[in-house]
Protein backbone atom coordinates (compact mmCIF):
# COMPACT_ATOMS: atom_id res chain seq x y z
CA UNK A 1 0.00 0.00 0.00
CA UNK A 2 1.49 3.35 -0.51
CA UNK A 3 1.11 5.95 2.19
CA UNK A 4 1.14 9.63 2.82
CA UNK A 5 1.34 10.89 6.01
CA UNK A 6 0.36 14.37 6.14
CA UNK A 7 -0.15 17.42 8.96
CA UNK A 8 2.68 16.32 11.36
CA UNK A 9 6.11 18.13 12.37
CA UNK A 10 8.91 16.22 10.68
CA UNK A 11 12.13 15.76 12.21
CA UNK A 12 14.03 13.95 9.64
CA UNK A 13 17.08 13.62 11.49
CA UNK A 14 18.27 16.41 9.50
CA UNK A 15 15.96 19.01 9.34
CA UNK A 16 12.68 19.74 10.89
CA UNK A 17 10.20 20.46 8.27
CA UNK A 18 6.32 21.94 8.55
CA UNK A 19 3.56 21.38 6.03
CA UNK A 20 5.07 18.16 3.57
CA UNK A 21 3.87 14.75 3.61
CA UNK A 22 5.93 11.81 3.87
CA UNK A 23 5.33 9.39 0.72
CA UNK A 24 5.56 6.16 1.55
CA UNK A 25 5.92 3.00 -0.81
CA UNK A 26 6.67 -0.63 -0.20
CA UNK A 27 7.89 0.10 3.12
CA UNK A 28 10.60 2.77 2.10
CA UNK A 29 10.52 6.71 2.38
CA UNK A 30 9.28 7.25 -1.29
CA UNK A 31 9.74 10.69 -0.83
CA UNK A 32 8.71 14.43 1.00
CA UNK A 33 7.02 16.66 -0.96
CA UNK A 34 4.29 19.52 -0.81
CA UNK A 35 1.13 18.23 0.52
CA UNK A 36 -0.38 19.44 -2.47
CA UNK A 37 1.83 16.87 -4.42
CA UNK A 38 0.42 13.99 -3.57
CA UNK A 39 -0.21 10.84 -5.98
CA UNK A 40 -3.50 10.46 -6.38
CA UNK A 41 -3.02 6.52 -5.31
CA UNK A 42 -1.13 7.17 -2.22
CA UNK A 43 -4.16 6.70 0.73
CA UNK A 44 -3.78 9.71 2.90
CA UNK A 45 -3.36 9.34 6.78
CA UNK A 46 -3.79 12.61 8.52
CA UNK A 47 -1.73 13.25 11.58
CA UNK A 48 -3.48 16.05 13.01
CA UNK A 49 -0.53 18.08 14.23
CA UNK A 50 1.64 15.23 15.67
CA UNK A 51 5.30 14.98 15.45
CA UNK A 52 7.24 12.29 13.39
CA UNK A 53 10.96 11.38 13.40
CA UNK A 54 12.69 8.48 12.62
CA UNK A 55 12.09 4.97 14.57
CA UNK A 56 14.14 4.88 18.18
CA UNK A 57 17.24 2.50 18.06
CA UNK A 58 18.53 0.67 20.87
CA UNK A 59 21.44 -1.22 21.18
CA UNK A 60 21.39 -2.26 24.43
CA UNK A 61 18.36 -4.15 26.07
CA UNK A 62 18.03 -6.85 28.47
CA UNK A 63 14.54 -7.70 28.53
CA UNK A 64 10.75 -6.40 28.91
CA UNK A 65 7.68 -7.51 30.34
CA UNK A 66 8.89 -9.87 33.17
CA UNK A 67 10.96 -11.95 30.36
CA UNK A 68 14.60 -11.41 30.63
CA UNK A 69 16.42 -12.08 28.05
CA UNK A 70 19.86 -10.66 29.33
CA UNK A 71 19.71 -13.82 31.55
CA UNK A 72 17.10 -16.55 30.13
CA UNK A 73 17.32 -16.36 26.76
CA UNK A 74 14.84 -17.95 24.46
CA UNK A 75 12.81 -17.11 21.32
CA UNK A 76 9.46 -16.21 23.88
CA UNK A 77 12.09 -13.42 25.23
CA UNK A 78 12.79 -11.66 21.85
CA UNK A 79 9.23 -11.59 21.00
CA UNK A 80 8.57 -9.90 23.82
CA UNK A 81 10.91 -7.59 23.78
CA UNK A 82 9.74 -6.98 19.80
CA UNK A 83 6.04 -6.10 20.81
CA UNK A 84 6.69 -4.25 23.80
CA UNK A 85 9.54 -1.97 21.94
CA UNK A 86 7.09 -1.31 18.72
CA UNK A 87 4.94 0.35 21.24
CA UNK A 88 6.99 2.93 22.54
CA UNK A 89 8.11 3.71 19.61
CA UNK A 90 11.98 1.61 19.24
CA UNK A 91 11.83 0.10 15.62
CA UNK A 92 15.58 -0.97 15.96
CA UNK A 93 17.29 -2.84 18.72
CA UNK A 94 20.25 -5.24 19.93
CA UNK A 95 18.93 -7.39 22.07
CA UNK A 96 21.64 -7.95 25.05
CA UNK A 97 23.04 -10.95 26.83
CA UNK A 98 25.32 -10.05 30.05
CA UNK A 99 28.45 -12.12 31.42
CA UNK A 100 27.18 -15.30 31.96
CA UNK A 101 27.78 -19.11 31.48
CA UNK A 102 28.66 -20.66 28.42
CA UNK A 103 25.74 -22.21 27.98
CA UNK A 104 23.49 -19.01 28.46
CA UNK A 105 25.86 -17.31 25.68
CA UNK A 106 25.50 -20.32 23.69
CA UNK A 107 21.47 -20.00 24.25
CA UNK A 108 21.41 -16.33 23.37
CA UNK A 109 23.07 -17.30 19.79
CA UNK A 110 20.57 -19.74 18.91
CA UNK A 111 18.03 -18.06 20.39
CA UNK A 112 18.81 -14.95 18.10
CA UNK A 113 19.03 -17.56 14.57
CA UNK A 114 15.90 -19.30 15.41
CA UNK A 115 14.38 -15.52 16.16
CA UNK A 116 15.65 -14.03 12.80
CA UNK A 117 12.73 -16.60 10.88
CA UNK A 118 10.14 -14.59 12.36
CA UNK A 119 11.39 -11.26 13.35
CA UNK A 120 8.47 -7.93 12.58
CA UNK A 121 11.75 -5.77 11.68
CA UNK A 122 13.14 -4.35 14.51
CA UNK A 123 15.19 -6.87 16.21
CA UNK A 124 18.88 -6.25 14.32
CA UNK A 125 21.19 -8.38 16.55
CA UNK A 126 22.92 -9.69 19.69
CA UNK A 127 25.00 -7.70 21.56
CA UNK A 128 27.34 -9.19 24.24
CA UNK A 129 27.95 -7.18 27.34
CA UNK A 130 30.88 -9.33 28.42
CA UNK A 131 31.84 -11.95 29.42
CA UNK A 132 35.36 -10.43 28.54
CA UNK A 133 35.40 -7.76 30.96
CA UNK A 134 37.61 -6.24 33.86
CA UNK A 135 36.38 -7.87 37.47
CA UNK A 136 37.49 -4.31 38.57
CA UNK A 137 34.35 -2.93 37.10
CA UNK A 138 31.74 -5.85 36.76
CA UNK A 139 29.01 -3.37 38.37
CA UNK A 140 26.23 -6.45 38.67
CA UNK A 141 28.06 -9.07 36.43
CA UNK A 142 28.82 -12.01 38.44
CA UNK A 143 32.66 -12.46 38.82
CA UNK A 144 32.42 -15.83 38.29
CA UNK A 145 31.84 -15.73 34.77
CA UNK A 146 34.55 -12.74 34.02
CA UNK A 147 36.92 -14.23 31.92
CA UNK A 148 39.68 -13.26 29.53
CA UNK A 149 39.16 -13.77 25.92
CA UNK A 150 40.50 -16.10 23.87
CA UNK A 151 40.68 -16.63 19.97
CA UNK A 152 39.46 -19.89 19.71
CA UNK A 153 36.14 -18.96 21.83
CA UNK A 154 35.10 -16.00 19.83
CA UNK A 155 36.03 -17.74 16.53
CA UNK A 156 33.01 -20.32 17.45
CA UNK A 157 31.14 -18.18 18.90
CA UNK A 158 31.46 -15.98 15.48
CA UNK A 159 30.65 -18.63 13.54
CA UNK A 160 28.04 -20.27 15.40
CA UNK A 161 26.18 -17.06 15.48
CA UNK A 162 25.98 -16.62 11.20
CA UNK A 163 25.87 -12.83 11.45
CA UNK A 164 23.43 -12.34 14.33
CA UNK A 165 26.31 -11.32 16.74
CA UNK A 166 26.45 -7.65 15.79
CA UNK A 167 28.46 -5.63 18.65
CA UNK A 168 30.48 -6.88 22.04
CA UNK A 169 31.49 -5.11 25.19
CA UNK A 170 34.70 -6.18 26.72
CA UNK A 171 37.61 -4.32 28.60
CA UNK A 172 40.24 -4.02 26.23
CA UNK A 173 42.99 -3.42 28.09
CA UNK A 174 42.69 -6.97 29.35
CA UNK A 175 42.62 -8.69 25.60
CA UNK A 176 44.91 -10.01 22.96
CA UNK A 177 45.09 -7.89 20.06
CA UNK A 178 44.34 -10.86 17.74
CA UNK A 179 40.69 -11.16 19.33
CA UNK A 180 40.08 -7.27 19.13
CA UNK A 181 41.41 -8.05 15.26
CA UNK A 182 39.25 -10.46 14.81
CA UNK A 183 36.13 -8.97 16.04
CA UNK A 184 36.69 -5.77 13.82
CA UNK A 185 37.71 -7.67 10.83
CA UNK A 186 34.74 -9.56 11.59
CA UNK A 187 32.39 -6.05 11.34
CA UNK A 188 31.36 -6.41 15.26
CA UNK A 189 31.08 -3.55 16.99
CA UNK A 190 34.02 -3.34 19.80
CA UNK A 191 32.65 -1.16 22.76
CA UNK A 192 35.05 -0.54 25.66
CA UNK A 193 32.95 -1.06 28.99
CA UNK A 194 33.11 -2.24 32.40
CA UNK A 195 36.52 -1.18 31.93
CA UNK A 196 39.42 -0.29 34.40
CA UNK A 197 42.42 1.18 31.38
CA UNK A 198 43.84 3.83 32.18
CA UNK A 199 44.36 6.83 30.37
CA UNK A 200 47.65 5.75 28.41
CA UNK A 201 45.94 2.50 27.52
CA UNK A 202 42.39 3.79 26.67
CA UNK A 203 44.55 6.09 24.03
CA UNK A 204 45.95 2.92 22.48
CA UNK A 205 42.83 0.95 21.78
CA UNK A 206 39.70 3.87 21.19
CA UNK A 207 38.78 4.26 17.23
CA UNK A 208 41.53 1.68 16.49
CA UNK A 209 39.89 -0.01 16.58
CA UNK A 210 37.60 -0.42 19.50
CA UNK A 211 34.82 2.16 17.72
CA UNK A 212 32.74 2.30 20.59
CA UNK A 213 31.59 2.85 25.00
CA UNK A 214 29.44 1.53 26.64
CA UNK A 215 27.61 3.51 28.97
CA UNK A 216 29.31 6.39 29.86
CA UNK A 217 30.53 7.02 33.30
CA UNK A 218 28.68 3.61 34.47
CA UNK A 219 31.21 0.71 35.35
CA UNK A 220 34.50 2.98 34.64
CA UNK A 221 37.35 4.88 36.51
CA UNK A 222 36.33 7.82 37.81
CA UNK A 223 37.53 11.08 36.66
CA UNK A 224 40.60 11.85 38.90
CA UNK A 225 43.04 14.73 38.47
CA UNK A 226 46.42 12.79 38.60
CA UNK A 227 44.87 9.62 36.88
CA UNK A 228 42.93 10.47 34.16
CA UNK A 229 41.59 7.64 33.35
CA UNK A 230 39.20 5.74 30.59
CA UNK A 231 36.84 8.99 30.50
CA UNK A 232 38.81 11.89 29.56
CA UNK A 233 40.31 9.44 26.70
CA UNK A 234 36.89 8.91 25.42
CA UNK A 235 35.99 12.70 25.72
CA UNK A 236 39.94 13.29 23.78
CA UNK A 237 39.31 10.72 20.99
CA UNK A 238 35.40 10.70 20.44
CA UNK A 239 34.48 6.86 19.71
CA UNK A 240 30.58 6.52 19.49
CA UNK A 241 29.48 6.35 23.01
CA UNK A 242 26.28 5.29 24.91
CA UNK A 243 24.66 7.03 28.09
CA UNK A 244 22.17 6.44 30.35
CA UNK A 245 20.14 9.15 30.57
CA UNK A 246 17.86 8.36 33.10
CA UNK A 247 19.03 10.65 36.11
CA UNK A 248 20.04 7.83 38.51
CA UNK A 249 22.60 5.73 36.27
CA UNK A 250 24.06 9.60 35.54
CA UNK A 251 23.28 12.87 36.75
CA UNK A 252 21.76 15.03 34.27
CA UNK A 253 24.77 17.80 34.56
CA UNK A 254 27.20 15.13 33.68
CA UNK A 255 25.21 14.06 30.69
CA UNK A 256 25.56 17.80 29.85
CA UNK A 257 29.30 17.41 30.40
CA UNK A 258 29.63 14.25 28.15
CA UNK A 259 27.28 15.78 25.06
CA UNK A 260 29.48 19.02 25.62
CA UNK A 261 32.66 16.83 25.19
CA UNK A 262 30.87 14.24 22.67
CA UNK A 263 29.01 16.25 20.55
CA UNK A 264 27.65 14.02 17.32
CA UNK A 265 29.54 10.76 19.02
CA UNK A 266 26.68 10.85 22.29
CA UNK A 267 24.14 8.37 21.70
CA UNK A 268 20.79 6.94 23.97
CA UNK A 269 20.88 3.55 25.13
CA UNK A 270 17.96 2.26 28.03
CA UNK A 271 20.18 -0.27 29.15
CA UNK A 272 16.79 -1.30 30.34
CA UNK A 273 15.98 -4.73 32.00
CA UNK A 274 12.41 -6.39 33.55
CA UNK A 275 11.81 -7.75 37.00
CA UNK A 276 13.23 -11.17 37.70
CA UNK A 277 13.87 -14.05 39.90
CA UNK A 278 15.31 -16.94 38.18
CA UNK A 279 19.21 -16.81 36.88
CA UNK A 280 22.07 -14.71 37.64
CA UNK A 281 20.27 -11.53 37.15
CA UNK A 282 17.80 -11.10 39.88
CA UNK A 283 16.84 -7.80 38.86
CA UNK A 284 14.36 -6.27 42.10
CA UNK A 285 12.57 -3.00 41.01
CA UNK A 286 12.47 -0.91 43.87
CA UNK A 287 10.61 2.58 42.53
CA UNK A 288 12.75 3.82 40.11
CA UNK A 289 15.39 1.52 39.74
CA UNK A 290 16.33 -2.16 39.65
CA UNK A 291 19.24 -3.26 41.73
CA UNK A 292 20.18 -6.74 42.47
CA UNK A 293 19.52 -8.14 45.69
CA UNK A 294 22.66 -6.80 47.15
CA UNK A 295 21.29 -3.09 46.81
CA UNK A 296 24.00 -2.89 43.39
CA UNK A 297 22.65 -0.72 41.08
CA UNK A 298 21.23 -2.91 37.52
CA UNK A 299 19.97 -2.39 34.46
CA UNK A 300 17.44 0.85 33.77
CA UNK A 301 13.69 1.38 33.54
CA UNK A 302 13.93 3.83 30.49
CA UNK A 303 12.36 3.37 27.12
CA UNK A 304 14.29 5.35 24.72
CA UNK A 305 11.77 7.78 23.83
CA UNK A 306 12.02 8.88 27.70
CA UNK A 307 15.81 9.04 27.53
CA UNK A 308 14.83 11.86 24.67
CA UNK A 309 12.24 13.39 26.28
CA UNK A 310 15.28 13.59 29.72
CA UNK A 311 17.66 14.78 27.04
CA UNK A 312 15.03 17.69 26.50
CA UNK A 313 13.99 18.94 29.92
CA UNK A 314 16.33 18.11 31.85
CA UNK A 315 19.94 18.43 30.11
CA UNK A 316 18.15 20.99 27.81
CA UNK A 317 19.30 19.21 24.42
CA UNK A 318 17.03 20.91 21.92
CA UNK A 319 14.15 18.08 20.50
CA UNK A 320 16.11 17.36 16.99
CA UNK A 321 19.41 16.94 18.33
CA UNK A 322 17.86 14.64 21.15
CA UNK A 323 16.23 13.07 18.29
CA UNK A 324 19.48 12.07 16.47
CA UNK A 325 20.90 10.40 19.87
CA UNK A 326 18.14 8.16 20.23
CA UNK A 327 17.98 7.30 16.09
CA UNK A 328 20.35 8.35 13.87
CA UNK A 329 23.42 8.39 15.81
CA UNK A 330 23.17 4.67 16.49
CA UNK A 331 22.49 4.07 13.07
CA UNK A 332 25.86 5.87 12.08
CA UNK A 333 27.81 3.24 14.44
CA UNK A 334 26.21 0.20 12.68
CA UNK A 335 26.83 1.75 9.44
CA UNK A 336 22.97 1.25 8.35
CA UNK A 337 22.29 3.48 5.43
CA UNK A 338 18.65 2.42 5.44
CA UNK A 339 18.02 3.56 8.99
CA UNK A 340 18.14 6.96 11.58
CA UNK A 341 16.80 9.72 8.72
CA UNK A 342 13.43 10.56 6.85
CA UNK A 343 14.43 10.67 3.49
CA UNK A 344 14.20 9.16 0.10
CA UNK A 345 15.25 5.74 0.14
CA UNK A 346 15.35 4.81 3.37
CA UNK A 347 13.44 2.54 5.19
CA UNK A 348 9.47 3.99 6.59
CA UNK A 349 10.34 3.33 10.54
CA UNK A 350 8.89 5.98 11.93
CA UNK A 351 7.80 6.81 15.46
CA UNK A 352 4.78 9.61 16.05
CA UNK A 353 4.47 11.76 19.28
CA UNK A 354 2.82 14.45 20.64
CA UNK A 355 3.75 18.01 22.31
CA UNK A 356 4.68 16.01 25.54
CA UNK A 357 6.77 13.79 23.64
CA UNK A 358 4.10 10.85 24.52
CA UNK A 359 4.32 8.11 22.06
CA UNK A 360 1.12 7.82 20.04
CA UNK A 361 2.07 5.51 16.93
CA UNK A 362 4.78 3.25 15.64
CA UNK A 363 5.28 2.32 11.70
CA UNK A 364 7.80 0.01 10.53
CA UNK A 365 8.43 -0.69 7.05
CA UNK A 366 4.90 1.47 6.35
CA UNK A 367 3.15 -0.86 8.42
CA UNK A 368 1.36 0.72 11.27
CA UNK A 369 1.52 -0.53 14.64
Amino acid sequence: MNIALINATIFTGEEKLENKAILIQDGLIFSITDQSAIPADFKITDLHGLSIAPGLIDLQIYGSGGKLFGALPDEDSLEQMEKDLLAQGTTGFFATAATNSDEVVLKAIDAAKAYRKKAKGNFLGLHLEGPYLNVKRKGAHPEKYIKKGTLAEIKSWVDRAEGELKMMTIAPELQDQELIDYLHSNNIIISAGHSNASYEEALTFLNNPVQAATHLYNAMPPIHHREPGLIPAIFKLKPYTSIVADGVHVSFPMIELAKRELGERLFLITDAVTESREGAYPHLFTGDRYTMPDGTLSGSCLTMLKAVENCVLKVNIPLDEALRMGSTYPARLMKDSARGLLKAGYKADIIVFDENLKHHSTYISGNLN
